[in-house]
């Protein structure tokens, strides 16, 4: 479910980097709402899933998620999850 959960954001993050490719920041943008918007309750989840590609075995191992803008879109979330509070964001 998390992989799902992840892979639909850096989906939304490229969408959304193609859908205004004169501005240089569309995904990054993305990322922050998405971020801001992130309940502690679904942050705590996505803080349980091993990081991107470090098993290979796991939903977030090797494959498509893993690699390009999308890998790289999936390694920014994490690493702010990891770097959010409990009390920041939406409740």
């Amino acid at each position: 479910m998390g992989a799902h959960a992840l892979g639909a954001a850096a989906y939304a993050a490229k969408a959304a980097e193609l859908a205004a490719s004169d501005q240089p920041t569309a995904a990054s943008d993305e990322i922050s709402w998405q971020l801001e918007h992130m309940n502690a309750q679904v942050r705590a989840t996505l803080q349980q899933l091993p990081l991107l590609g470090a098993n290979s075995a796991a939903p977030l191992g090797s494959g498509l998620l893993s690699s390009g803008i999308l890998g790289s879109n999936i390694r920014t979330i994490q690493a702010a999850i990891g770097t959010i509070s409990p009390e920041e964001g939406v409740r």
